[in-house]
Protein backbone atom coordinates (compact mmCIF):
# COMPACT_ATOMS: atom_id res chain seq x y z
CA UNK A 1 0.00 0.00 0.00
CA UNK A 2 1.23 3.47 -1.02
CA UNK A 3 -0.44 6.74 0.45
CA UNK A 4 1.07 10.32 -1.15
CA UNK A 5 -0.03 13.17 1.58
CA UNK A 6 0.91 15.97 4.77
CA UNK A 7 2.22 13.55 7.22
CA UNK A 8 1.88 14.24 10.52
CA UNK A 9 2.79 12.57 13.73
CA UNK A 10 4.31 13.39 17.40
CA UNK A 11 6.92 10.30 17.82
CA UNK A 12 7.52 11.56 20.72
CA UNK A 13 6.36 14.17 23.96
CA UNK A 14 7.36 17.57 22.87
CA UNK A 15 8.52 16.72 19.10
CA UNK A 16 6.13 17.13 15.91
CA UNK A 17 7.21 15.99 12.53
CA UNK A 18 5.92 17.14 9.28
CA UNK A 19 6.35 15.44 5.76
CA UNK A 20 4.40 17.38 3.11
CA UNK A 21 4.03 15.68 -0.07
CA UNK A 22 5.37 12.62 0.81
CA UNK A 23 4.81 8.97 0.01
CA UNK A 24 3.93 6.25 2.98
CA UNK A 25 5.09 2.91 1.85
CA UNK A 26 3.10 0.18 4.57
CA UNK A 27 3.15 -3.82 3.21
CA UNK A 28 0.89 -5.94 5.26
CA UNK A 29 -0.05 -4.09 8.51
CA UNK A 30 3.12 -2.56 8.93
CA UNK A 31 5.34 1.15 8.13
CA UNK A 32 7.93 0.27 5.90
CA UNK A 33 8.80 4.22 5.76
CA UNK A 34 7.99 7.91 4.69
CA UNK A 35 9.94 9.25 1.32
CA UNK A 36 10.46 12.23 -0.23
CA UNK A 37 10.69 11.01 -3.64
CA UNK A 38 9.21 7.03 -3.98
CA UNK A 39 12.10 4.51 -4.33
CA UNK A 40 12.89 2.71 -7.55
CA UNK A 41 11.63 -0.46 -6.32
CA UNK A 42 8.51 0.83 -6.07
CA UNK A 43 8.29 2.33 -9.16
CA UNK A 44 4.73 1.37 -11.09
CA UNK A 45 3.13 0.42 -8.20
CA UNK A 46 -0.63 2.26 -7.13
CA UNK A 47 -0.20 5.13 -5.51
CA UNK A 48 -3.37 6.41 -3.76
CA UNK A 49 -2.78 10.41 -3.72
CA UNK A 50 -4.92 12.25 -1.25
CA UNK A 51 -3.75 15.57 -2.44
CA UNK A 52 -3.32 18.35 -0.25
CA UNK A 53 -5.00 16.38 2.69
CA UNK A 54 -3.31 15.76 6.26
CA UNK A 55 -2.81 12.10 7.05
CA UNK A 56 -2.04 11.72 10.92
CA UNK A 57 -1.57 8.38 13.09
CA UNK A 58 -5.39 7.65 14.22
CA UNK A 59 -6.42 8.03 17.69
CA UNK A 60 -6.24 5.27 20.59
CA UNK A 61 -8.58 5.74 23.21
CA UNK A 62 -7.58 4.05 26.65
CA UNK A 63 -10.42 4.66 28.43
CA UNK A 64 -14.15 4.19 27.59
CA UNK A 65 -16.99 2.24 28.77
CA UNK A 66 -19.07 1.33 25.94
CA UNK A 67 -22.40 0.24 27.89
CA UNK A 68 -22.57 4.44 29.07
CA UNK A 69 -22.01 5.71 25.34
CA UNK A 70 -26.61 5.82 25.47
CA UNK A 71 -25.97 8.13 29.14
CA UNK A 72 -23.36 10.75 27.30
CA UNK A 73 -24.37 14.19 28.26
CA UNK A 74 -26.49 13.22 30.97
CA UNK A 75 -26.95 14.25 34.76
CA UNK A 76 -23.47 16.25 35.36
CA UNK A 77 -25.15 18.34 37.81
CA UNK A 78 -24.24 15.32 40.39
CA UNK A 79 -21.09 14.17 41.23
CA UNK A 80 -19.22 10.94 40.74
CA UNK A 81 -20.93 8.96 43.76
CA UNK A 82 -24.29 9.81 43.43
CA UNK A 83 -24.22 10.06 39.29
CA UNK A 84 -22.68 5.93 39.19
CA UNK A 85 -26.40 5.30 41.91
CA UNK A 86 -28.63 7.68 39.70
CA UNK A 87 -27.05 6.83 35.93
CA UNK A 88 -24.59 4.72 35.10
CA UNK A 89 -25.83 1.93 37.39
CA UNK A 90 -29.45 1.38 35.78
CA UNK A 91 -28.42 1.88 32.33
CA UNK A 92 -26.06 -1.40 32.94
CA UNK A 93 -28.70 -3.69 34.25
CA UNK A 94 -30.32 -3.36 31.20
CA UNK A 95 -27.37 -5.12 29.20
CA UNK A 96 -28.95 -8.88 30.19
CA UNK A 97 -31.22 -7.97 27.25
CA UNK A 98 -28.98 -9.19 24.52
CA UNK A 99 -31.43 -7.35 21.88
CA UNK A 100 -30.71 -4.20 23.73
CA UNK A 101 -26.98 -4.86 23.98
CA UNK A 102 -26.29 -5.84 20.77
CA UNK A 103 -27.78 -2.32 19.48
CA UNK A 104 -25.64 0.05 21.35
CA UNK A 105 -22.67 -2.36 20.86
CA UNK A 106 -23.16 -1.49 16.94
CA UNK A 107 -24.11 2.25 17.84
CA UNK A 108 -20.63 2.34 19.73
CA UNK A 109 -18.10 0.75 17.55
CA UNK A 110 -19.74 3.64 14.76
CA UNK A 111 -19.24 6.23 16.33
CA UNK A 112 -15.61 5.59 17.47
CA UNK A 113 -15.13 4.68 14.07
CA UNK A 114 -16.75 8.06 12.71
CA UNK A 115 -14.34 9.77 14.90
CA UNK A 116 -11.13 8.22 13.97
CA UNK A 117 -10.65 5.86 17.49
CA UNK A 118 -8.93 2.92 15.45
CA UNK A 119 -8.08 1.22 18.94
CA UNK A 120 -9.48 1.16 22.51
CA UNK A 121 -9.95 -0.50 25.86
CA UNK A 122 -13.22 -0.43 27.00
CA UNK A 123 -15.50 -1.44 29.93
CA UNK A 124 -18.56 -3.47 29.12
CA UNK A 125 -20.61 -4.70 31.60
CA UNK A 126 -20.81 -7.67 34.66
CA UNK A 127 -22.93 -9.68 31.49
CA UNK A 128 -20.80 -12.43 30.18
CA UNK A 129 -22.81 -12.95 26.73
CA UNK A 130 -23.26 -9.20 26.51
CA UNK A 131 -19.26 -9.14 27.23
CA UNK A 132 -18.84 -11.31 24.45
CA UNK A 133 -20.56 -9.74 21.82
CA UNK A 134 -19.34 -6.33 21.67
CA UNK A 135 -15.61 -8.57 21.88
CA UNK A 136 -17.18 -10.34 18.84
CA UNK A 137 -18.74 -7.29 16.92
CA UNK A 138 -15.44 -5.23 17.56
CA UNK A 139 -13.62 -8.04 15.54
CA UNK A 140 -16.31 -8.00 13.00
CA UNK A 141 -15.88 -3.94 12.56
CA UNK A 142 -11.92 -3.71 11.34
CA UNK A 143 -11.02 -1.97 14.83
CA UNK A 144 -9.19 -3.31 16.92
CA UNK A 145 -8.82 -3.12 20.81
CA UNK A 146 -9.20 -4.65 24.39
CA UNK A 147 -12.67 -5.49 26.00
CA UNK A 148 -13.13 -6.34 29.92
CA UNK A 149 -15.87 -7.86 31.23
CA UNK A 150 -16.69 -6.08 34.50
CA UNK A 151 -16.17 -7.18 37.88
CA UNK A 152 -18.62 -6.18 40.86
CA UNK A 153 -19.58 -8.21 44.05
CA UNK A 154 -20.33 -5.57 46.70
CA UNK A 155 -21.56 -1.77 46.98
CA UNK A 156 -23.17 -2.11 43.96
CA UNK A 157 -27.79 -2.33 43.23
CA UNK A 158 -28.60 -6.14 43.46
CA UNK A 159 -29.02 -6.25 39.73
CA UNK A 160 -24.81 -5.83 39.51
CA UNK A 161 -23.81 -7.88 42.43
CA UNK A 162 -22.11 -10.84 41.88
CA UNK A 163 -21.43 -13.96 43.12
CA UNK A 164 -17.68 -13.67 43.45
CA UNK A 165 -16.85 -17.18 42.21
CA UNK A 166 -19.34 -16.88 39.14
CA UNK A 167 -17.70 -13.17 38.16
CA UNK A 168 -14.45 -15.16 38.39
CA UNK A 169 -16.01 -18.28 36.45
CA UNK A 170 -17.38 -16.04 33.96
CA UNK A 171 -14.11 -13.69 33.63
CA UNK A 172 -11.93 -17.44 32.89
CA UNK A 173 -14.23 -18.76 30.04
CA UNK A 174 -14.20 -15.37 28.44
CA UNK A 175 -10.50 -15.43 28.60
CA UNK A 176 -9.72 -18.48 26.90
CA UNK A 177 -12.76 -18.20 24.90
CA UNK A 178 -11.43 -15.61 23.21
CA UNK A 179 -8.41 -16.44 23.09
CA UNK A 180 -9.15 -19.77 20.66
CA UNK A 181 -11.73 -17.38 18.63
CA UNK A 182 -10.41 -13.76 18.27
CA UNK A 183 -7.51 -12.26 16.18
CA UNK A 184 -7.85 -8.37 16.94
CA UNK A 185 -9.60 -8.38 20.25
CA UNK A 186 -7.79 -8.99 23.46
CA UNK A 187 -9.29 -9.74 26.86
CA UNK A 188 -8.19 -6.66 29.79
CA UNK A 189 -8.91 -7.59 33.04
CA UNK A 190 -11.95 -5.11 34.59
CA UNK A 191 -12.21 -4.99 38.08
CA UNK A 192 -14.75 -1.51 38.20
CA UNK A 193 -13.03 -0.22 41.23
CA UNK A 194 -11.93 -0.94 44.74
CA UNK A 195 -15.33 -0.30 46.58
CA UNK A 196 -17.16 -2.61 44.32
CA UNK A 197 -14.69 -5.39 44.58
CA UNK A 198 -14.12 -7.96 47.27
CA UNK A 199 -10.79 -9.09 48.74
CA UNK A 200 -11.45 -12.68 47.67
CA UNK A 201 -12.80 -11.04 44.03
CA UNK A 202 -9.28 -8.46 43.74
CA UNK A 203 -7.41 -11.70 44.62
CA UNK A 204 -8.77 -13.95 41.98
CA UNK A 205 -8.67 -11.61 39.50
CA UNK A 206 -4.85 -10.68 40.22
CA UNK A 207 -4.12 -14.55 40.23
CA UNK A 208 -5.77 -14.88 36.89
CA UNK A 209 -3.91 -11.79 35.27
CA UNK A 210 -0.80 -14.23 36.75
CA UNK A 211 -1.90 -16.98 34.59
CA UNK A 212 -2.60 -15.99 32.08
CA UNK A 213 -0.18 -12.84 31.35
CA UNK A 214 -3.37 -10.38 31.07
CA UNK A 215 -3.61 -6.63 30.90
CA UNK A 216 -5.67 -5.15 33.52
CA UNK A 217 -7.46 -1.58 33.87
CA UNK A 218 -9.59 0.28 36.32
CA UNK A 219 -10.41 3.58 37.93
CA UNK A 220 -8.01 5.20 40.85
CA UNK A 221 -8.14 8.33 42.75
CA UNK A 222 -11.12 9.89 41.08
CA UNK A 223 -12.75 11.82 43.66
CA UNK A 224 -11.92 12.81 47.11
CA UNK A 225 -14.97 10.79 48.48
CA UNK A 226 -13.96 7.87 46.24
CA UNK A 227 -10.77 7.67 47.91
CA UNK A 228 -11.93 8.32 51.61
CA UNK A 229 -14.46 5.60 51.08
CA UNK A 230 -10.88 3.57 50.17
CA UNK A 231 -9.16 4.23 53.11
CA UNK A 232 -12.53 3.31 55.14
CA UNK A 233 -12.55 -0.10 53.55
CA UNK A 234 -8.88 -1.37 53.87
CA UNK A 235 -7.75 0.86 56.95
CA UNK A 236 -4.78 -1.77 57.10
CA UNK A 237 -3.49 -0.52 53.41
CA UNK A 238 -2.21 2.98 53.67
CA UNK A 239 -3.21 4.38 50.11
CA UNK A 240 -6.10 3.30 47.16
CA UNK A 241 -3.05 2.46 44.81
CA UNK A 242 -1.65 0.00 47.37
CA UNK A 243 -4.46 -1.88 47.49
CA UNK A 244 -4.65 -2.80 43.85
CA UNK A 245 -0.80 -3.60 44.63
CA UNK A 246 -1.66 -6.11 47.22
CA UNK A 247 -3.81 -8.51 45.11
CA UNK A 248 -1.95 -8.66 41.65
CA UNK A 249 -3.39 -5.80 40.23
CA UNK A 250 -0.92 -3.54 38.65
CA UNK A 251 0.52 -5.50 36.22
CA UNK A 252 3.79 -4.55 35.33
CA UNK A 253 3.78 -2.12 32.42
CA UNK A 254 0.19 -3.72 31.27
CA UNK A 255 -2.08 -1.35 33.73
CA UNK A 256 -4.34 1.18 32.96
CA UNK A 257 -5.76 3.69 35.69
CA UNK A 258 -8.21 5.87 34.63
CA UNK A 259 -8.07 9.58 36.44
CA UNK A 260 -5.33 9.23 39.00
CA UNK A 261 -6.26 13.01 40.26
CA UNK A 262 -5.63 11.98 44.20
CA UNK A 263 -2.23 11.13 44.55
CA UNK A 264 0.79 10.96 47.13
CA UNK A 265 4.25 10.50 46.50
CA UNK A 266 4.01 7.20 47.68
CA UNK A 267 1.67 6.63 45.16
CA UNK A 268 3.39 8.66 42.01
CA UNK A 269 6.46 6.42 43.00
CA UNK A 270 4.76 3.09 42.49
CA UNK A 271 2.82 3.86 39.26
CA UNK A 272 5.95 4.69 38.11
CA UNK A 273 7.63 1.74 38.90
CA UNK A 274 5.33 -0.63 37.95
CA UNK A 275 5.27 1.31 34.59
CA UNK A 276 1.19 2.02 34.67
CA UNK A 277 -0.51 4.14 32.10
CA UNK A 278 -2.16 6.48 33.72
CA UNK A 279 -5.28 7.82 31.82
CA UNK A 280 -6.13 11.74 31.96
CA UNK A 281 -9.73 12.32 31.15
CA UNK A 282 -10.38 16.04 31.15
CA UNK A 283 -14.29 16.06 30.21
CA UNK A 284 -15.18 13.80 33.12
CA UNK A 285 -13.22 15.31 35.51
CA UNK A 286 -14.68 18.66 34.19
CA UNK A 287 -18.30 17.53 33.76
CA UNK A 288 -18.30 15.50 37.18
CA UNK A 289 -16.51 17.81 39.42
CA UNK A 290 -13.84 15.71 40.08
CA UNK A 291 -10.54 17.72 40.46
CA UNK A 292 -7.91 18.76 37.46
CA UNK A 293 -5.09 15.76 37.57
CA UNK A 294 -1.59 17.65 37.58
CA UNK A 295 -0.43 16.25 34.53
CA UNK A 296 2.45 17.96 33.94
CA UNK A 297 3.96 16.85 37.23
CA UNK A 298 3.04 13.45 36.49
CA UNK A 299 4.96 13.52 33.19
CA UNK A 300 7.51 15.26 34.37
CA UNK A 301 8.14 12.56 37.53
CA UNK A 302 8.09 10.01 34.81
CA UNK A 303 4.80 8.71 34.99
CA UNK A 304 3.35 7.25 31.92
CA UNK A 305 0.08 8.97 30.86
CA UNK A 306 -2.38 9.64 27.85
CA UNK A 307 -5.74 11.35 27.11
CA UNK A 308 -8.86 9.13 27.25
CA UNK A 309 -12.64 10.13 26.51
CA UNK A 310 -14.10 8.49 29.57
CA UNK A 311 -17.07 8.12 28.01
CA UNK A 312 -19.87 8.69 29.68
CA UNK A 313 -18.29 10.82 32.26
CA UNK A 314 -16.99 12.37 29.01
CA UNK A 315 -19.88 13.81 27.10
CA UNK A 316 -17.70 12.50 23.40
CA UNK A 317 -16.54 9.86 22.44
CA UNK A 318 -14.67 12.37 20.23
CA UNK A 319 -11.02 12.18 20.94
CA UNK A 320 -9.97 15.61 19.65
CA UNK A 321 -12.35 17.23 21.94
CA UNK A 322 -10.50 15.52 24.63
CA UNK A 323 -7.09 16.44 23.19
CA UNK A 324 -8.35 20.18 23.44
CA UNK A 325 -10.02 19.91 26.54
CA UNK A 326 -6.68 18.42 28.37
CA UNK A 327 -4.84 21.89 27.22
CA UNK A 328 -7.45 23.95 28.30
CA UNK A 329 -7.67 22.47 31.33
CA UNK A 330 -3.88 22.88 31.99
CA UNK A 331 -3.76 26.40 31.04
CA UNK A 332 -6.59 26.65 33.89
CA UNK A 333 -4.06 24.97 36.51
CA UNK A 334 -1.60 26.94 35.29
CA UNK A 335 -3.38 30.04 36.08
CA UNK A 336 -3.35 29.02 40.10
CA UNK A 337 -0.46 27.09 39.93
CA UNK A 338 2.36 28.81 37.75
CA UNK A 339 4.77 26.35 38.75
CA UNK A 340 3.81 23.66 36.56
CA UNK A 341 3.43 25.20 32.82
CA UNK A 342 0.66 23.71 30.84
CA UNK A 343 0.57 21.79 28.34
CA UNK A 344 0.75 22.08 24.26
CA UNK A 345 -1.64 21.16 22.02
CA UNK A 346 1.08 19.05 20.12
CA UNK A 347 1.88 17.22 23.36
CA UNK A 348 -1.91 16.37 23.90
CA UNK A 349 -1.80 15.36 20.28
CA UNK A 350 1.29 13.03 21.16
CA UNK A 351 -0.90 11.21 24.35
CA UNK A 352 -3.85 10.73 22.22
CA UNK A 353 -1.83 8.97 19.55
CA UNK A 354 2.31 7.53 20.36
CA UNK A 355 1.50 7.55 24.53
CA UNK A 356 -1.71 5.73 24.49
CA UNK A 357 -0.34 3.76 21.29
CA UNK A 358 2.94 2.36 23.40
CA UNK A 359 0.16 0.57 25.22
CA UNK A 360 -0.41 -1.67 22.07
CA UNK A 361 2.96 -1.86 21.24
CA UNK A 362 4.47 -0.17 18.17
CA UNK A 363 0.85 1.99 17.70
CA UNK A 364 0.52 5.83 17.05
CA UNK A 365 3.56 6.72 14.80
CA UNK A 366 4.96 6.55 11.13
CA UNK A 367 7.84 5.22 11.69
CA UNK A 368 9.54 2.47 10.18
CA UNK A 369 7.69 -0.92 11.84
CA UNK A 370 4.86 0.21 13.66
CA UNK A 371 1.43 -0.83 12.41
CA UNK A 372 -0.13 1.17 10.09
CA UNK A 373 -2.86 3.49 11.51
CA UNK A 374 -3.79 6.14 10.01
CA UNK A 375 -6.71 9.18 9.37
CA UNK A 376 -6.90 11.15 6.27
CA UNK A 377 -8.37 14.48 7.20
CA UNK A 378 -9.88 16.74 4.37
CA UNK A 379 -10.57 20.49 5.16
CA UNK A 380 -13.87 21.66 6.09
CA UNK A 381 -14.83 23.86 2.68
CA UNK A 382 -15.15 27.35 4.00
CA UNK A 383 -11.41 26.76 5.75
CA UNK A 384 -9.99 26.07 2.11
CA UNK A 385 -10.57 29.58 1.45
CA UNK A 386 -7.31 30.56 3.11
CA UNK A 387 -3.85 29.12 2.34
CA UNK A 388 -2.72 27.04 5.86
CA UNK A 389 -0.07 25.18 6.34
CA UNK A 390 -0.46 21.18 7.08
CA UNK A 391 -0.09 21.68 11.07
CA UNK A 392 -2.75 24.63 10.94
CA UNK A 393 -5.04 22.64 9.65
CA UNK A 394 -4.08 19.89 12.00
CA UNK A 395 -4.47 22.72 15.07
CA UNK A 396 -7.78 23.91 13.65
CA UNK A 397 -9.15 19.67 13.39
CA UNK A 398 -8.51 18.95 17.02
CA UNK A 399 -10.24 21.91 18.09
CA UNK A 400 -13.61 22.31 15.75
CA UNK A 401 -13.11 18.68 13.33
CA UNK A 402 -15.43 16.16 13.34
CA UNK A 403 -16.38 12.70 11.25
CA UNK A 404 -16.91 14.94 8.27
CA UNK A 405 -13.30 15.62 7.77
CA UNK A 406 -12.18 12.43 8.10
CA UNK A 407 -12.01 11.04 4.61
CA UNK A 408 -10.46 7.65 5.08
CA UNK A 409 -9.36 5.44 7.93
CA UNK A 410 -6.73 2.76 8.08
CA UNK A 411 -6.60 0.26 11.10
CA UNK A 412 -3.77 -2.57 10.74
CA UNK A 413 -2.66 -2.07 7.70
CA UNK A 414 -6.31 -2.15 5.79
CA UNK A 415 -8.88 0.65 4.93
CA UNK A 416 -12.03 0.37 7.51
CA UNK A 417 -15.26 1.23 6.18
CA UNK A 418 -17.98 1.75 8.22
CA UNK A 419 -18.70 -1.29 10.47
CA UNK A 420 -22.49 -1.64 10.90
CA UNK A 421 -24.21 0.72 8.19
CA UNK A 422 -28.02 1.61 9.07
Amino acid sequence: MILKGNFIWAPELGRLEVRERAFLVAEGERIVGIYDRLPPEYAGRPVTDWGEAVIIPGFNDLHIHAPQLINRGIGYDARLLDWLDTYTFPVEARYRDMEFARAVWKAFLNRLWAAGTLRFSAFATIHKQAAWELMELTERSGLRGLVGKVNMDRNAPEALREDTGASLADTEELICRSRAELKRVGFILTPRFVPSTTEKLMEGLGLLGEKYDLPVQSHLAENPSEVDWVHQLHPDIPTYTQVYETYGLLRRDKTIMAHAIYLSPEEKDLLCRRGVMLAHCPLSNINLSSGVMPLRGALEEGLRCCVASDVAGGHTAAMNRSVAAAVGLSKLNWLSRPEERSLSLWEAFYLATRGSGSFFGRVGCFEPGFDFDALVLVPDPTDSLLERTPAERLEQFLYDGDDRQIAARYCGGALVEQPFPS
